[in-house]
C-alpha cells in the first residue's frame, strides 16, 4: 500500500514538472514571438519613413553685369554689360534611404545613429537681355561662369533667409516623428545623440533646426 502511494506521489511530481515546463516554454515562445512582431512592425515602419522627403521653391531676381577692358594707360575703355534676369527652382531634400540606425530587441530601444545632412539643389534660368559690348571687349564663356557663379551665390543668401529651409526641416521631423509614435505605443524608446527623444520638441532641439 504505502508503495503505491509513493508511485501515485512520484508520477504526480512528474506530471506537474512537465505540465510547468510546457508552460515555461509556451511562455517564453509567446514572449519571442511578441519580440519577433514588435522589432517587424518597427523595421517595417523605418522602412516607411525611409524616402526622399523634399521641399520646392522658387526664387527670381534681376542684376545687371558690368565688365570693362581698358587700354593705352586706361584713356580707352571698352564696356560690356548685360541685364541678367534669373528664375530659380530650388529644392531642399532629405534622403531618409541613408539614415542609420540601431534595434536593441532586449532593451526595447531603437538609437538613430545618423540623420542625413540636407541636399541644396539650384537650378537657374537665366536669361539676358540689352546686352552692350564691342568686338574689343565681347560676352566670352568666362563672363557666364562668373554669373552664374554669383547668380546662385546670391540664391543660396536667399534661401537661408527664407522659410524653405524651415519648410524642409519641419517635413524631416514630422516623418521622424511617425517612428517616435509607433515606439511609445510598443513600449520601446527612441534614442538619438545619447538622449530619449520623448516629443517633436526634442528632435527640432538635438538636429539644432
Amino acid at each position: 500500500m504505502q508503495n503505491l502511494v509513493k508511485r501515485i506521489i512520484v508520477f504526480a511530481a512528474v506530471v506537474l514538472l512537465i505540465v510547468l515546463a510546457f508552460k515555461y516554454c509556451q511562455f517564453k515562445k509567446d514572449d519571442d514571438s511578441t519580440i519577433d512582431y514588435n522589432t517587424n512592425l518597427i523595421q517595417q515602419q523605418i522602412l516607411n519613413v525611409g524616402k526622399l522627403v523634399v521641399t520646392e521653391g522658387h526664387f527670381s531676381e534681376v542684376i545687371t553685369y558690368k565688365n570693362q577692358q581698358k587700354y593705352l594707360m586706361d584713356m580707352v575703355s571698352f564696356e560690356k554689360k548685360a541685364l541678367v534676369v534669373v528664375n530659380a527652382n530650388v529644392t531642399v531634400a532629405y534622403d531618409l534611404h541613408k539614415m542609420k540606425y540601431d534595434i536593441d530587441e532586449k532593451n526595447k530601444t531603437i538609437t538613430i545613429l545618423n540623420i542625413p545632412k540636407e541636399e541644396i539643389t539650384i537650378n537657374p534660368d537665366i536669361q539676358f537681355y540689352d546686352v552692350e559690348q564691342s568686338k574689343l571687349n565681347p560676352f566670352t564663356g568666362d563672363d557666364y561662369n562668373k554669373i552664374n557663379k554669383s547668380v546662385k551665390a546670391n540664391l543660396a543668401k536667399k534661401i537661408e533667409k527664407s522659410t524653405l529651409k524651415s519648410n524642409a526641416q519641419n517635413r524631416l521631423i514630422s516623418e521622424l516623428s511617425k517612428i517616435l509614435i509607433l515606439t511609445n505605443s510598443m513600449g520601446w524608446k527612441l534614442q538619438y545623440e545619447g538622449k530619449t527623444i520623448e516629443s517633436d520638441k526634442d528632435f527640432t532641439e538635438d538636429l539644432k533646426l
